[in-house]
C-alpha cells in the first residue's frame, strides 16, 4: 500500500524559512511528476510548485524567488524549501505525486496536508 506524507510544517516569523518534505512510502517503481499545493479556507487549492522525474522546475509566480522545490529519488522525497515567508503563505500545504506503480502503471497519490502558519 502506497502513502504520502508531508512533514516540516509548523509556525515561523514573518521572514522566516521552512522546509517542507513530501515522503512516499509502500511499492512502487519510482516517483515521476510531483508537485506542492496549498490552501487556505479563502481560497481554493492553488499550484505553489512542480518538479517532474527529470528534474524540470515550474512554480507559481508567488513561489518564484522564494520557494525552491527539489527531489531525492533514493530517499523518496520531494522537498519544499521556502524562504522570505509573509502571512500570506500561511496555508495548509498538500503533496501531490506521480507514482510508477507497475511497468505499465502510474497512479496518481494526494498526502493529507500540513499546516503552515506564518506569524509573529
Amino acid at each position: 500500500q502506497v502513502e504520502v506524507v508531508e512533514s516540516g510544517g509548523g509556525l515561523v516569523q514573518p521572514g522566516g524559512s521552512l522546509g517542507l518534505s513530501c515522503t512516499a512510502s509502500g511499492t512502487f517503481v519510482s516517483i515521476g511528476t510531483t508537485s506542492w499545493h496549498r490552501q487556505t479556507p479563502e481560497k481554493s487549492r492553488e499550484l505553489v510548485a512542480r518538479i517532474s522525474s527529470t528534474g524540470s522546475t515550474t512554480y507559481a509566480e508567488f513561489a518564484k524567488g522564494r520557494f525552491t522545490i527539489s527531489r531525492n529519488d533514493a530517499t523518496k522525497t520531494v522537498n519544499l524549501q521556502m524562504n522570505s515567508l509573509t502571512s500570506e503563505d500561511t496555508a495548509v500545504y498538500v503533496c501531490n505525486t506521480n507514482l510508477r506503480t507497475t511497468a505499465s502503471v502510474i497512479k496518481n497519490y494526494w498526502g493529507k496536508g500540513i499546516q503552515v502558519t506564518v506569524s509573529p
